[in-house]
């Protein structure tokens, strides 16, 4: 492994993040779980990791990963490298009063009313908005590239605080030719042999094609997407169905589509994702008008 200068080592937080998970879990099938990656994406990060620090971190056994003497030694600094820079932006931030506060939100999901009552609150106050794909939650978060996030689980929440607003149930996403479209409802017993889309991320992608199945049985793999127009261009096509939250307005945009109740099966729910030890106290206001909005039907 080339050398690299401490000088130049150049350290993303990310990256940094990510040692920590692996050395917590050990094991990196558990700590891709954990931060929604990909394993070949992880081992690669931690690769780039090793490479700009110019040592090697982890021994990797089938058995599963450990540290090495370099990587005991580093731990440490990496929790208190990451702890400084979340400190660091706090106290950046306190400094300068309310500044910037950037609101993320994924899917369908809007936050136009809070963020018009936000902005009549704080004045004082640049309010922001970001759309993020659920994947990105996490990482905007905790990059400080957004505040508070508006989205559905489940996503990574290590280091998070999480707030359920409500509960969704789920629906079954069907080509309006489908033989289930029209129906009042079905159960998973209805479509146990269609196939469903599938998502990268293993967790999500779990939760959204029922995995692993009541009955042991393999659900067939249906197509890979990552675009929502992609999903519902494959839908339409009858390639695949899909499961999507109730409350999901896509399918009204397209007349080739409809959605299905979905019987005994959990719902998912609708959060409010924020740092665990940021206090910005922009965040409680919106935290309060969000809940208040929503317990009054707005």
């Amino acid at each position: 492994m080339p050398d690299t200068p401490a000088s130049r080592a150049d350290l993303e937080l990310r990256l940094v993040r990510y040692f920590t998970v692996l050395a917590e879990h050990g094991n990196f099938h558990r700590a891709a779980d954990a931060l929604h990656l990909a394993q070949p994406s992880l081992s690669r990060q931690i690769q780039r990791l090793e490479a700009r620090m110019g040592v090697r971190l982890l021994d990797r056994t089938k058995q599963g990963s450990q540290l090495t003497d370099a990587g005991r030694a580093f731990l440490p600094e990496a929790h208190a490298l990451l702890h400084s820079a979340q400190h660091a932006v706090a106290t950046a931030r306190a400094a300068v009063g309310p500044g910037v506060f950037t609101i993320g939100y994924t899917g369908d999901l809007i936050v136009t009313a809070a963020v018009r009552e936000l902005r009549r609150l704080r004045p004082d106050a640049e309010v922001r908005t970001s759309h993020l794909e659920v994947s990105q939650v996490n990482a905007s978060l905790l990059d400080h590239r957004v505040d508070a996030v508006l989205t559905r689980e489940p996503f990574p929440t290590d280091q998070l605080g999480v707030t359920v607003l409500h509960e969704e149930p789920r629906v079954l996403m069907v080509p309006a030719v489908h033989r289930l479209a029209g129906r009042t409802s079905v159960t998973l017993a209805d479509f146990a042999d269609e196939a469903l889309v599938r998502y990268a991320d293993p967790v999500y992608d779990a939760f959204w094609r029922l995995l692993p199945r009541p009955d042991g049985r393999p659900a067939p793999d249906g197509p890979l997407v990552e675009a929502v127009a992609d999903k519902l261009e494959l839908i339409a096509g009858g390639e695949a169905l899909a499961l999507a939250p109730a409350g999901d307005h896509h399918t009204p945009l397209r007349s080739d589509l409809t959605t299905v109740p979905v019987e005994g099966v959990e719902p998912c729910r609708v959060v409010l994702a924020t740092r665990a030890r940021d206090h910005v106290p922009l965040g409680g206001d919106f935290l309060d008008i969000v809940v208040r909005q929503r317990a009054g039907g707005g």
